[in-house]
């Protein structure tokens, strides 16, 4: 009677063993997938990184009185290359992607106030460097926010699992750190419904 008593409690332990390894090594695997979806994001961040300064260069020399918008863009630029970078040391890290988030809105709204300062001028628009630069730049947004959903997927799914119990007792155990969603940081004039007067 003794030896079904020791047989029936080494079997829980090692079922029980068997069922952390199991909880651990999905977390693990979860956690590398939204890293690797972040890695997929870096990419097409460093290629629009790599075509603002293209589009900048193509700008000059039409938009010579529009040096400080020439001057803002490369510094946002530079800025959210920097907080890129940052975030792909830990990608889901929520006070890295609060950073990253900021200096992405600033690239933003430069870029935007640049493109429309382009429209302004027939001339630019119409060159054939600034077309190529502007429909490769469309492009890689495209890409990169193709990408943020990937990335975003999997960080739900990461976190939810690690939420999950019992895999929240191992996520404790091994700190398993929650992952932010990467979500655009809105001004509040963005937040705000338009207002439509007739």
């Amino acid at each position: 009677m003794c030896m079904w008593c020791i047989a029936v409690a080494v079997l829980v332990l090692v079922l029980s063993a068997l069922g952390v390894v199991a909880i651990y090594n999905g977390l693990v695997r979860l956690r590398n997938r939204y890293r690797n979806a972040f890695a997929q994001i870096d990419v097409q961040l460093k290629r629009r990184y790599d075509l603002i300064p293209n589009l900048v260069e193509t700008a000059k020399g039409y938009l010579a009185h529009e040096r400080e918008t020439l001057e803002a863009v490369t510094l946002a630029r530079n800025q959210a290359a920097g907080a890129a970078q940052a975030l792909a040391k830990t990608p889901g890290d929520p006070s890295a992607v609060k950073a990253f988030a900021a200096a992405e809105s600033g690239l933003a709204g430069v870029l935007s106030r640049l493109l429309a300062t382009v429209e302004q001028y027939p001339e630019l628009k119409a060159d054939a460097q600034t077309a190529r630069v502007m429909e490769e730049l469309s492009s890689t947004e495209n890409r990169i926010a193709f990408a943020r959903q990937g990335y975003n997927d999997s960080v739900t799914e990461y976190n939810t699992k690690r939420e999950m119990f019992p895999a929240s007792i191992v996520a404790a155990l091994f700190s398993f750190a929650p992952a932010a969603l990467l979500e655009p940081v809105a001004s509040e004039a963005e937040r705000a419904a338009p207002q439509v007067k007739f």
